[in-house]
């Protein structure tokens, strides 16, 4: 699997795990819902600015957020 396609599914492994719901998650981090969910769904890829927005939305930078990602799935 590639990395985009399993970051995708880490995105939204974290963000049910905090039990937030894609809307909710969008609104209060200011993500086009459907632009998420495509990506959660790996019907899209997603733009570095989008990544940012949802790293902060897991109160972290992108750099941890990337390396808690990297370090799970162990690379």
């Amino acid at each position: 699997m590639q990395y985009l396609n399993k970051l995708s599914l880490y995105v939204k492994k974290r963000r049910k795990a905090l039990g937030i719901s894609l809307n909710r998650f969008c609104i209060d981090n200011e993500i086009d819902s459907s632009c998420l969910s495509k990506f959660e769904n790996q019907k899209q890829q997603v733009l570095t600015s989008t990544l940012i927005k949802i790293a902060k939305g897991f109160n972290q930078t992108l750099a941890e957020f990337l390396a808690d990602f990297e370090k799970e799935i162990k690379i």
